[in-house]
């Protein structure tokens, strides 16, 4: 079943337009129209800052001149979508050596942070620890790349030290441990520490199986109301170690559910909580282009 249907591109295309900021005009365009990597790639230099690490609000969670982990690793995935991924990704590197704990994990945010606007559920203390979802996010499209960088092995050992201490998760973070062992390579390690996972998540209740049934998920302590990731949140490709997690019947009900959130505008709705007036106004363009990525995937599967 095709869901990803010229009307619903339109539509998105339609709402991109009216809404979103010039990256995301430009990576449509480039995902959707034939537009250029090289404009997405100057549109995204406007977001580097200083230090060689990427912030100015690419995340709209967090604000200023700052750069942030997430934000990097979003720039990361952005490179990856243009393919300058493993171009660009050594000087990242160099940056995140720069930030790296003593525990060889990058922080899940920077305290210098403190000084800006940014979501309250940003961590901003004075002696952080390496966070688990920060540097498997990293690592993943370092690796996906192939990037070859003293930083990627000792955030590859992090990760694994991470993943395998698991015996409880959240969402995000059990998203991002997927995204890295989608792609480390040590294959038969990662098969088997994702479907550990994989356990956890369901046996938590932290997915939304049935959309018809919203009262068998669970909202993760800490989230907001009604933040519940559906199972192509988890399972965002087909390719992905997430998709054996879910039956057939499940994913196609959680594809109908994806393809059923978009809205009259055109555009797709954030999840996470509101704390800002740019919160869904910067973070909803981009929200539809990843289920507009989505939905493809599993058309072209």
């Amino acid at each position: 079943m095709t869901r990803c249907t010229p009307q619903r591109l339109a539509d998105a295309e339609r709402f991109i337009w009216l809404t979103a900021r010039v990256l995301e005009q430009r990576r449509f365009e480039h995902l959707h129209a034939e537009g250029s990597a090289a404009a997405v790639h100057t549109a995204l230099e406007a977001y580097r800052c200083s230090d060689g690490g990427y912030g100015y609000g690419l995340e709209p969670d967090a604000r200023g001149p700052i750069s942030q982990p997430l934000q990097t690793w979003t720039a990361l995935t952005i490179l990856d979508e243009i393919g300058r991924c493993a171009e660009d990704a050594p000087a990242i590197c160099d940056h995140l050596t720069t930030i790296t704990r003593p525990d060889g994990g990058v922080p899940g945010g920077d305290v210098r942070l403190g000084d800006y606007p940014h979501a309250p559920w940003i961590p901003v203390v004075e002696e952080p620890e390496g966070s688990l979802l920060s540097t498997a996010l990293l690592a993943g499209v370092l690796h996906k790349n192939a990037v070859e960088h003293p930083w990627l092995s000792g955030a590859t050992e992090f990760c694994w030290k991470g993943v395998d201490a698991l015996t409880e998760t959240h969402p995000y973070e059990a998203i991002a441990s997927v995204a890295f062992l989608d792609h480390v390579p040590d294959r038969e390690r990662a098969e088997r520490a994702a479907e550990r996972i994989g356990g956890l998540i369901r046996e938590a209740g932290y997915v939304l199986l049935d959309p018809e049934r919203p009262e068998l998920a669970r909202v993760a302590p800490g989230y907001a109301s009604g933040e519940i990731p559906g199972v192509c949140d988890y399972a965002a490709s087909p390719t992905s170690l997430a998709r054996r997690w879910f039956s057939d019947a499940e994913i196609e009900r959680g594809l109908d559910h994806l393809a059923s959130q978009q809205r009259e505008d055109g555009g797709w709705p954030i999840q996470w909580l509101e704390w800002s007036p740019s919160t869904a106004l910067e973070g909803r363009p981009r929200v539809t282009l990843d289920a507009l990525r989505v939905l493809s995937a599993y058309d072209a599967a």
